[in-house]
């Protein structure tokens, strides 16, 4: 079975680490389905063994509990394999703020923990989740790779440092390796719980109980959000890219722009209920407005995302209908 035509070798094995998390576990379910071989590995810090429910019995999916901060664990997961979708890091910019030592850790020496076990076992292509965090300050919209500017949190300071690295190992050690820079991903199984919660989720929980959202800032910062589907293509899509692509990174959205009050208030529209949010101070370190060129991506990867905005949040709120 193929997803969009994409077919690859018929014994291909394939790692996803952060497999119990939001991108994770759509990863793993979406190889699954296509009839491969799946490694997940995941510490269960901030992902769910819940996500994993659908698959986690299925007999072409072994699951590791593991630290992407050991290199021996590393070493054991990427043990025959030949595709890694490395998705495991710790999110939220205002946490990282909180908790920069932490973030540099897990971030940083992680990701290069599975760039070398990736290189030592043969791996033969390395793909990686990066951020529309690494743009930082820059103020031109859209968002065009090689502009980026000052970074504004510990998190986005993680995020470029792996796509350096990552360029190193390519150069130096020729694993291909390819850079996704996600643009505010929603969909099924994205977590709607806790103070640092993605806000499409997190809306969706309250406005269904019956809480009083509250918006950090003044609900007219723009983000380009990317359904889930869109950035499952983007990652089988950069395993298969050709070796001329590797050691780059790539704008992964749909190329489209909302303002946060607008969704609100059409999940307050889609839902049938009439709550006025309340208004907070604006998060540290957060970026005012994110659209994506997404042309790289076409080019290079073939990257051709299907779901616009509102196609997407349709889905995701008749999962979270269905789910909360």
């Amino acid at each position: 079975m193929s997803y969009k035509g994409l077919v690859f070798p018929k014994d291909a094995v394939f790692l996803v680490t952060g497999a119990a998390g939001f991108i994770g576990s759509n990863l793993c379910e979406a190889v699954l389905n296509m009839g491969y071989k799946v490694k997940g590995m995941d510490d269960l810090s901030t992902g769910h063994i819940e996500n994993m429910d659908s698959f986690i019995d299925n007999p072409r999916y072994e699951f590791i509990k593991g630290d992407i901060k050991d290199l021996d664990t590393c070493l054991h997961a990427c043990e025959g394999v030949n595709y890694v979708l490395h998705q495991a890091a710790w999110g939220s910019v205002p946490r990282s703020v909180e908790q920069p030592l932490f973030y540099a850790h897990n971030n940083i020496m992680g990701t290069i923990n599975m760039l070398e076990a990736a290189t030592k076992q043969g791996v033969k292509k390395f793909v990686y989740a990066s951020s529309s965090s690494v743009y930082g300050d820059d103020e031109i919209l859209p968002k065009v790779e090689g502009s980026e500017g000052n970074l504004l949190s510990p998190y986005a300071v993680t995020k470029r440092t792996d796509e350096e690295y990552a360029k190193q190992y390519t150069m130096f050690y020729k694993l291909d390796t390819y850079g996704l820079r996600y643009f505010n991903v929603f969909g099924r199984r994205q977590d709607p719980e806790g103070d640092y919660a993605a806000v499409i989720p997190k809306f969706l929980k309250e406005l269904m109980a019956g809480v009083q959202p509250t918006i950090n800032g003044d609900g007219k910062q723009s983000r380009d959000f990317t359904y889930i589907d869109n950035v499952i293509e983007a990652n089988l899509r950069a395993a298969l890219a050709p070796s001329s692509a590797a050691g780059e990174a790539f704008n992964i959205a749909y190329g489209g722009r909302e303002y946060l009050i607008d969704i609100y208030h059409y999940l307050t529209e889609a839902l049938g209920v009439n709550v006025e949010p309340k208004f907070g101070p604006d998060r540290k370190g957060d970026i005012k407005h994110s659209n994506a060129d997404i042309s790289k991506a076409k080019k290079l990867l073939g990257y051709d995302p299907e779901y616009s905005f509102e196609a997407g949040i349709k889905l995701a709120i008749d999962w979270y209908k269905a789910n909360l």
